[in-house]
């Protein structure tokens, strides 16, 4: 019995294991498609007039974007996986265009270094839940009822226009990524470990590529949060 049972624990531990490897696979290709195209356009004077400069275009392509994330979140399950990929690639490469604007307000050093607090902090949250024993759902939903309060905080903030306040939703915004990382890392290590035994592979493709896009999305929001507080302004 103890023997089937550590085979079980063995075999639980690979699918788990695999699984958050693509997720985190996925997330990196695309991180380093929006990287890519932001560091592009913003070498593009051309580029820079044509989505920064009109701003039909500009915020056509927001709008793109949010449309793409809740069309996949709300139809990956009719999508075929290769639709869900696409989909999400085109994502991070528009989201890339739009973050551009980075460039153009904060030193290449500052961005640099920014970005290496975020992904060490990422990380060391995401470590942390994958393998805390604590169930972090009442944690997680205080996070998103915070993220919802930064999200009416900064459309009000965008009529007032105060600098204290948008470094007070800066402070608050690290607090709720980082507490969403550990979170969605749970969540996701949860949703491996209940798998079916007979699931297809399209079906493990689709939750992965929907585990990279909400830390993808956890990962931006605390560089751009992180950025607010640490960047320094070009000369």
């Amino acid at each position: 019995m103890d023997s089937y049972s550590s085979f079980d624990n063995v075999k639980s531990l690979v699918r788990v294991n695999s699984f958050i490897r693509t997720v985190y696979n996925w997330m990196a290709i695309g991180l380093a498609l929006t990287a890519f195209t932001a560091y592009y356009v913003a070498s593009s004077p051309a580029l820079l007039q044509l989505i920064f400069g009109n701003q039909l275009v500009f915020f056509g392509l927001i709008i793109g974007e949010l449309g793409m994330v809740f069309y996949l979140s709300a139809r990956v399950q009719q999508m075929s996986a290769a639709t869900a990929t696409g989909l999400f690639v085109a994502y991070s490469v528009l989201n890339g265009a739009t973050l551009a604007s980075i460039f153009l307000v904060y030193s290449g050093s500052s961005i640099a270094s920014t970005f290496l607090v975020c992904a060490l902090t990422f990380a060391a949250c995401s470590v942390y839940g994958m393998v805390t024993k604590r169930d972090l759902t009442s944690l997680g939903g205080f996070m998103i009822m915070g993220l919802i309060g930064i999200i009416i905080a900064s459309l009000i903030n965008l009529f007032i226009g105060s600098t204290a306040v948008s470094m007070i939703i800066s402070y608050i915004g690290v607090i709720v990524f980082v507490g969403l990382t550990a979170y969605d890392t749970q969540k996701l290590k949860e949703m491996a470990l209940t798998q079916p035994a007979d699931i297809t592979g399209t079906m493990v493709r689709k939750g992965a590529i929907m585990g990279a896009l909400t830390l993808y999305l956890d990962f931006i929001n605390l560089f751009l949060m992180l950025l607010r507080i640490f960047g320094s302004s070009r000369d």
